[in-house]
This record gives C-alpha cells, structure tokens and sequence, in this order.
C-alpha cells in the first residue's frame, strides 16, 4: 500500500513527466528525495539532449548528486512514472539507492520485474526495495494518451 508520501512525490514526478510530454519527449518524469525534500529533478529528453542516456532517472540522479556532492545516494528514494529500464537500474544501483518507487509497469523494457528484475539479481552488489504501482493508472494513462496522439498525427501526415 502507497503512503501519503509516495503518492505526494509521484505527483511531483507526473508533474515532470507531463513537462516531457509537453516538449514532445516521451512522459517519463523522476524525482530523488532524501530526508523528505526532493534533491534532483529529472524528465527524459533524449531528443532535446541528443543524447540516449538522457533518461527521467539519470537526470534526477545527476542532480541529485549535485545537490549532494556525492555521487552515492544511500537513504534516498527515486519515484519514477515509468519502471527503470536496464540503463536507469544500473545507474540506481551504482547510486546506491535505497529505494525505487515507480508507477507504470514497462513490459519493452522494465527491469524491476517487467523483463527481468536487476534488484533480485543475487550476483550484484546492491538491491534497492523496489515497490510497484503507485499512482499507476495515471502515470499508465499519460504515457497512452501520449502515444495515441503520437500514431494519429502520423497518420494524418
């Protein structure tokens, strides 16, 4: 069951990935939080950035790890709209984040469960908790709503 909390820093992730959207980026928007204050902000833009690592996550751990002058993260807990894909796991996991929170499952590419699960690989070196499904239908819907409007001006190109 998802605290108050979590609903709350999720809503500030939808917030980031409704921005995304907005740029024409796809909606996927990510918050790190420690001690409850949000300390990186993060929503992808691999298209404006031209650059593939471009990730909602990896740019809230960048931040992050500005606000911190630290690259490691211990204590701190990522929301995200969208279930981390291999590239934003591997990233959480050298972060050492304590926790992952995430709304929509990705059955492409997740890799919290989805496709695989890099959190209950017993051969790597940290294991974030990792909790599913926080504002899901919202976070699924935006992502939907993003893409079918994506196909209908394609088609009537």
């Amino acid at each position: 069951m998802s605290s108050d909390t979590d609903l709350l820093f999720m809503q500030e992730a939808l917030a980031l990935a409704r921005e995304a959207g907005s740029l024409g980026e796809v909606p996927v928007g990510a918050v790190v939080v420690k001690d409850g204050e949000i300390v990186g902000r993060g929503y992808n833009r691999p298209i404006m950035a031209s650059d593939p690592t471009a990730h909602a996550e990896v740019m809230a751990l960048r931040a992050a790890g500005q606000a911190l002058a630290n690259y490691r993260m211990p204590g701190c807990t990522l929301y995200v709209t969208l279930e981390p894909c291999a590239m934003c796991s591997g990233a959480i996991q050298h972060a050492r984040i304590a926790r992952v929170v995430f709304g929509a499952r990705d059955p492409k590419t997740g890799c919290c469960g989805s496709v695989t699960d890099l959190f209950a690989e017993p051969r790597l070196n940290h294991h974030a908790d990792v909790e599913s499904g926080v504002l899901a239908d919202e976070c699924g819907r935006l992502l939907s709503d993003f893409f079918a409007a994506r196909r209908r001006r394609t088609e009537n190109a």
